[in-house]
């Protein structure tokens, strides 16, 4: 233990503290046990004047090393924010009284929970150090912006709002992408600017797509630079020192430095040459939605003509999810998002433009999402336009004819529709690179099979775009169907590459309006990584977090498991195959701690000791006294959130269990699962995030690779002759309020069936 280490601790009375526990046997706890110098007592410390207690001692340089004594570590984490020291916080509140009933018969137990969780506090603090950032790069303010649509110019304007100077590298010789030839946009707005009677305003109608205009500005801004044919080469470095070599078509090289990194690559019209059912390249009157916009900006407000003789067209029907929403081979499985809006509006065009003409759009479902969504479908019907449920099975040329055939789902019966052109609404294909599990997957088969098996796979993987110098791949890891990687559920953008942030349909289906929305985002997102990155602080979920990994090199066996454990790709290998920690990609999530067999890797204020010790804290009873001990590990984003709101409504939990926050059940050892069993706890309860396909866990895989390595658990259990139900896993969302105080009343209960541990001595 450092001689320069000060230790005091800290109780608050208030909010019920003081009237359900001895206070006075807490702070000789804290003091006699947990070693504090001192442990001052304060009847509101979340108060002024109890804040300004802490900070007058850590002034006068008495305290370096904190224990607070109150709330959850949740709680009125503004008011105890002293970044200048090492803190660690024993939660009374929501952890003891307000999840134990009242009355003198819970008493004993209860202040039993509250002593041992002072004990914890006290030793948690002893093995921490304050962390300080490792300098390795000051701010750079700078992003690169990858794509040339709607989204990356968004990008690219926002961070030159913000004072950002962009390189934005376009792999096309215009800027526009995929919406530079659009006629008219679906509108943004329910209703005009400064219209008030909801009522009476006027119907939402086709507007300017402003596409035009955003390239202008793009173009007229001293703040961002335009890559025009030109793509990224290669990709080193991290958040705040990201190095992009930006390669033109002429064949010269330019090497730029970058504090972050937004993708915003949009997306690939769907192939409908994989529709031949409806007649698509037999009839140049069967057109996609993309290609009629074209069509519309060719007429230019005058008559739509079709492709095939120039007549102006009398009827026209739209085949609404065209390739979509299918599991049938080479089609999507999902929803782009976008179609139905699109296939209204160009339904328009033709009740505006072609007098007369008949529009029909067929669908199974129709889906309007957005702000003007609802009343831009009534503007349809306003419009005349033909709205039928039905589902097209194939289209027929019949001469200069086409006929439509589909089921009619109202009335259940097979029909036909003759028109002059079928638009087919064709959906989003994600324009992201290859996915870099795929590529891993070759080097680490274990067999020769798989390994051409892998190959294979990769054969038709699209182009790399980042071309990220990384161990884990070249690209961004994809969640499903192509699209890159984002925790949508509580971190958008986010993705498994720290400081390198997905906008736009190129992480998921999104019409015009929802792709710039997502670009402002996402750029913000970037701007935040670029600063804490220059603090030398994490990025979401720990934001603002100092400490990083290190490891004691001549422990390290190089068993490469950090490396290809870590979620984020913050570890290399150096060139004696030792682990390299980049503290700019890591997120702080201790997976690699976790992962380590030889217990090398720590954080300063989160290490294997600094929850150990905890572990070993706790007063343990012996075989007679019928007060078994469960040790609950919850990780901090979801499970010990659940418990403190299971707290505050009323719920309740055994006074028998001890529960430790852990940042991700991926940075459990198992370590502390033996020392666990060796201290003597009767059962271990393991809550930690959902890891199911549309994943919940804040740190990807973390959840996932603990219930690997755990899985393995079950056969050390046997061999000391312990039942296998003393150690459990579960998966928990915060929401699971009721659920999670009763995973651990379970395990109460199963103890109490089979019996306390044979390891108690």
């Amino acid at each position: 233990m450092a001689a320069d280490k000060k230790f005091a601790g800290y109780l608050c009375t208030g909010c019920g503290i003081g009237d359900r526990l001895d206070a006075k046997q807490l702070t000789q706890i804290a003091t006699r046990e947990g070693k504090m110098a001192a442990c001052k007592q304060h009847p509101m410390l979340c108060s002024a004047e109890g804040v300004q207690l802490i900070r007058d001692d850590i002034a006068a340089g008495s305290a370096t090393h904190i224990m607070i004594a109150a709330c959850s570590r949740r709680a009125k984490v503004e008011a105890f924010s002293f970044p200048e020291v090492a803190m660690s916080r024993a939660n009374l509140r929501e952890g003891v009284i307000w999840l134990r009933p009242e009355g003198d018969e819970h008493q004993e137990t209860t202040q039993e929970m509250a002593d041992d969780y002072v004990r914890m506090a006290c030793a948690e603090v002893r093995f921490m150090t304050q962390p300080t950032g490792s300098g390795e790069q000051s701010l750079n303010r700078t992003l690169l912006v990858v794509g040339n649509g709607v989204t990356a110019m968004t990008s690219a304007l926002e961070a030159a709002k913000a004072g950002y100077g962009v390189h934005l590298v376009c792999d096309e010789g215009e800027l526009g992408g995929v919406y530079k030839d659009l006629y008219k946009r679906v509108p943004f707005r329910a209703a005009p600017v400064g219209v008030s009677n909801a009522r009476t305003a006027p119907l939402p109608q086709p507007e300017d797509p402003g596409v035009a205009e955003m390239i202008a500005a793009v173009q007229g801004n001293p703040k961002i630079k335009v890559h025009l044919n030109a793509k990224v080469t290669k990709t080193s470095g991290a958040p705040g020192r990201f190095s992009a070599d930006i390669s033109v078509e002429s064949g010269s090289t330019a090497t730029e430095n970058f504090g972050a990194i937004v993708q915003a690559t949009d997306y690939k019209p769907y192939d409908a040459s994989q529709l031949p059912e409806f007649a698509y390249g037999k009839s140049p009157d069967v057109v996609t939605n993309f290609e009629l916009e074209r069509l519309a900006k060719a007429a230019n407000g005058g008559p739509l003509k079709r492709p095939s003789d120039g007549k102006e067209v009398k009827a026209v029907a739209f085949i609404q999810c065209a390739g979509q929403r299918s599991d049938q081979e080479g089609h999507l499985p999902y929803c782009s998002g976008f179609c139905c809006t699109e296939s209204i509006k160009q339904a328009m065009y033709f009740k505006a433009q072609n007098p007369g003409c008949d529009a029909t759009v067929l669908f199974d479902d129709l889906r309007t999402p957005g702000a003007a969504g609802e009343d831009f479908y009534r503007a349809g019907q306003q419009a005349q336009v033909t709205f039928s449920k039905g589902k097209a099975s194939a289209v027929d040329i019949n001469g200069g004819q086409l006929t439509v055939k589909f089921k009619d789902l109202i009335l259940d019966e097979d029909t036909a529709m003759d028109c002059d052109l079928v638009v087919l609404a064709t959906g989003q294909v994600p324009n992201s690179g290859p996915d870099p599990y795929a590529q891993l997957a070759v080097d680490e088969a274990p067999t020769e099979e798989e390994k051409a098996a892998a190959r294979k796979a990769l054969e038709v993987a699209p182009p790399s775009i980042l071309n990220l110098d990384y161990r884990q791949g070249t690209d961004l890891p994809h969640l499903k169907h192509g699209f890159v990687d984002s925790h949508f559920i509580c971190f958008p953008y986010e993705t498994r590459r720290t400081g390198i942030y997905a906008a736009g349909p190129v992480r998921r289906p999104m019409d015009m309006k929802q792709a710039i929305d997502d670009a402002a985002g996402a750029t913000l997102k970037a701007i935040q990584a670029a600063e804490n990155a220059a603090r030398g602080a994490a990025a979401h979920p720990r934001v603002g977090d100092l400490s990083y990994p290190t490891f004691r090199k001549e422990g390290c066996t190089q068993c490469k498991r950090c490396t290809v454990e870590c979620p984020f790709g913050a570890i290399n290998e150096d060139e004696q195959k030792y682990p390299q920690f980049n503290e700019s990609r890591c997120r702080r999530c201790g997976t690699c701690m976790g992962a380590c067999p030889v217990r090398v890797i720590s954080f300063e204020n989160y290490s294997i000791d600094s929850i150990g010790q905890q572990i070993k804290a706790v007063d343990m009873p012996d075989e007679f006294s019928e007060k078994p001990r469960i040790l609950a590990l919850a990780c901090e984003n979801d499970a010990y959130p659940a418990l403190d709101m299971a707290a505050q409504s009323g719920g309740q939990i055994s006074p028998f269990a001890r529960v430790i926050p852990v940042r991700c059940l991926g940075s459990v050892s198992l370590s502390w699962i033996t020392d666990a069993l060796n201290s003597g706890y009767d059962g271990i309860v393991l809550m930690g995030c959902r890891r199911d396909d549309d994943y919940q866990c804040h740190f990807v895989r973390g959840s996932k690779m603990a219930a690997e390595r755990l899985s393995k658990v079950g056969d050390t259990l046997q061999q000391l002759n312990l039942e296998q139900e003393r150690i459990q896993v579960y998966e928990v969302a915060i929401t699971d309020v009721q659920r999670a105080p009763q995973i651990i009343n379970d395990m109460a209960a199963t103890v109490e069936k089979i019996g306390m541990s044979p390891f108690k001595f």
